[in-house]
């Protein structure tokens, strides 16, 4: 078992008079570690709800606080796992910690909240938010230490790094198949807004070919044969349920910088490749470059986000095909990066025109070679 970063976040904030909500995909190994949170608890202390189990979404819906505080009784953790599950969970959650003292609750869930039910709004000034991720670089460093890394960093960018797959190496491929065929969508199926599942393979199918690329919700409209609307609204639930992210492009002040472009990038690579069903070996792949440029990029957000390194994130690209990969902006200023697969191509000019016009702390070109020096 890997030891996740979150985990001493969350301690610290402990009995704190506020709920501490923990979001990420399915499968990404949010219960793991909240078994592991309560394993210096007392267990008679512990009130632990799985929301995938009928019984335990009724016994939180809708209820007064007469009912609330008859369920908590003399428990001091209250764990809500797939919280998403219950409607207007936001509301009872609010009356827990408004009312009920010297308690703490944990809530999960794998799809954001306010997809269905308004956490946000009733837990204003309540909340601890976290996002869990597949396994970081960094988690593995830490825990099996840096032979590790680089022993499983080909195998991370063709599989990916949700903690099943890392384990069970030998089984990544059914294993990956699995959850992308169903799993990762199961909380997007389920929602009222869902009406073409159809539309949605497609649409995953035609953002994993264009990882990298910037996306056109038109063009994916055509492709994929529906609306720019319904594009856009599967794109942010697939958001949501932290399957995708969207990295916006960086325009303020060039005439000629694109101004409404999109990249979209997935949480992982290994449920990339499974979508189009690509588990080719590195030194037969012709997307190389996509595959890297999605690692190192969620693998930075895992690391900014762990370690609490707040940055505004983008991209740049003008009309004249001038081009940045990522770009960090921290405090005023700018780190930007590019990525290079072959360290022997790693030559890269930075746009005159960028160096210019902003506020440039550092230009980095990330390879193989260098990448750990910014995950760990």
């Amino acid at each position: 078992m890997y030891n996740r970063d979150l985990l001493p976040l969350i301690k610290e904030h402990f009995f704190k008079g506020k709920v501490i909500l923990l979001l990420g995909s399915r499968q990404v190994g949010k219960t793991t570690l909240l078994k592991t949170l309560m394993q210096d608890q007392n267990a008679d202390d512990i009130l632990f709800l799985n929301c995938d189990e009928p019984q335990n979404v009724s016994l939180l819906t809708n209820r007064n606080m007469r009912e609330i505080q008859a369920l908590v009784g003399n428990h001091k953790f209250i764990v809500i796992d797939e919280a998403q599950r219950v409607d207007n969970i936001g509301l009872t959650l609010k009356l827990m910690v408004d009312n009920i003292k010297d308690i703490q609750i944990v809530a999960t869930g794998s799809s954001a909240f306010e997809l269905r039910n308004r956490l946000n709004e009733p837990l204003t000034g309540r909340k601890f938010e976290y996002q869990m991720f597949p396994i970081s670089t960094n988690e593995i460093w830490r825990t099996e230490g840096y032979l590790d890394v680089i022993r499983l960093f080909e195998h991370r960018l063709i599989y990916g790094s949700y903690p099943d797959i890392l384990t069970h190496s030998s089984d990544a491929h059914d294993l990956l198949t699995t959850l992308a065929d169903s799993y990762l969508y199961k909380d997007i199926l389920s929602t009222d807004s869902m009406r073409k599942p159809d539309i949605l393979d497609k649409l995953l199918r035609a953002l994993a070919y264009q990882v990298g690329s910037e996306v056109s919700y038109n063009e994916l409209a055509q492709t994929v044969g529906t609306d720019n609307k319904t594009v856009e609204k599967y794109i942010d639930l697939l958001e949501k349920c932290y399957i995708i992210f969207r990295l916006n492009g960086l325009s303020r002040n060039l005439r000629n910088e694109l101004k409404r472009a999109k990249k979209v990038y997935f949480y992982d690579n290994g449920v990339r490749n499974a979508v189009i069903q690509q588990f080719t070996p590195i030194d037969m792949r012709n997307d190389m470059g996509a595959l890297w440029e999605n690692f190192f990029i969620s693998e930075r957000k895992k690391f900014n986000h762990y370690s609490r390194h707040y940055c505004n994130t983008y991209f740049w690209r003008t009309n004249t095909q001038q081009e940045i990969d990522y770009i960090e902006e921290c405090d005023g200023k700018m780190t930007a990066f590019e990525m290079k697969w072959n360290p022997k191509k790693a030559k890269v000019r930075f746009p005159k025109a960028f160096l210019e016009t902003y506020d440039i702390k550092e230009t980095v070109v990330i390879t193989p070679d260098n990448y750990l020096e910014w995950l760990h």
